[in-house]
């Protein structure tokens, strides 16, 4: 589930424009490696020259972009070992969370997650975007639910980082069940209190997604682009 922005202020037009580019990369409307002109993407965000670039300047920060010195930008092509690490820090920040629920005397947010991964077969969904979502809101509410604010913080930040992948991921059938199983074991053993079952079920599961990540070709991106 991807997190909602805040409307408590109105947007700027730089806003709009990165919220708009954001979602163009995590949908597939502009690919890993793809190059474009500030002039040519003006036309699918209709803002001005000035706002337009802000936009791709914080997404450059934030690593989503490259400046192509006069030719212009570069959506950031996949890079495997940044994402490597990335999946690294996100396993060490989810399995903290973990061992923190299922130890906590506490623990708001269990329910939820039940009625969404621990349900009979037939009633499992069964699109793999939406899957895919929902694999988000999972991993998040865990972080969420462990009480640390500032790993939740990061723990969003790494979520933004890998998005273009786990949704390249989620395009394989397959992981649509196998994410329920994981899924439903993790919760069932923080139910329990077993933490340190809870701890193995996740970092597995984790480290299973990294490896499925390495596994992503040209094909993949290619149909990826066809579904988006």
């Amino acid at each position: 589930m991807i997190p909602s922005v805040s409307t408590s202020e109105p947007l700027t037009l730089a806003d709009q424009a990165y919220a708009q580019i954001k979602r163009m990369i995590f949908e597939f409307a502009l690919m890993p490696g793809d190059r474009f002109s500030e002039s040519e993407l003006a036309q699918s965000v209709a803002v001005s020259r000035t706002p337009l670039r802000q936009a791709l300047q914080r997404l450059e920060r934030e690593g989503f972009l490259r400046v192509m010195p006069k030719i212009g930008w570069q959506v950031a092509p996949l890079d495997f070992d940044v994402f490597d690490e990335l999946y690294d820090l996100r396993v060490l920040i989810e399995c903290h969370s973990a061992r923190q629920l299922a130890t906590a005397e506490q623990r708001p947010g269990l329910a939820a997650l039940a009625e969404v991964w621990l349900v009979p077969a037939a009633e499992r969904l069964t699109d793999s975007a939406e899957v895919g979502q929902l694999d988000e809101g999972f991993h998040a509410q865990l972080v969420a639910a462990g009480g640390n604010r500032e790993m939740a913080r990061v723990h969003h930040q790494i979520t933004e980082r890998i998005r273009t992948i786990h949704r390249l991921d989620f395009t394989k059938p397959a992981r649509v069940e196998a994410t329920y199983d994981e899924h439903a074991r993790i919760l069932r053993a923080i139910t329990r209190r077993r933490a340190d079952d809870a701890v193995s079920l996740l970092k597995a599961h984790v480290e299973q997604s990294k490896l499925e990540v390495r596994h992503i070709t040209l094909e993949t991106l290619h149909r990826a682009r066809q579904r988006g």
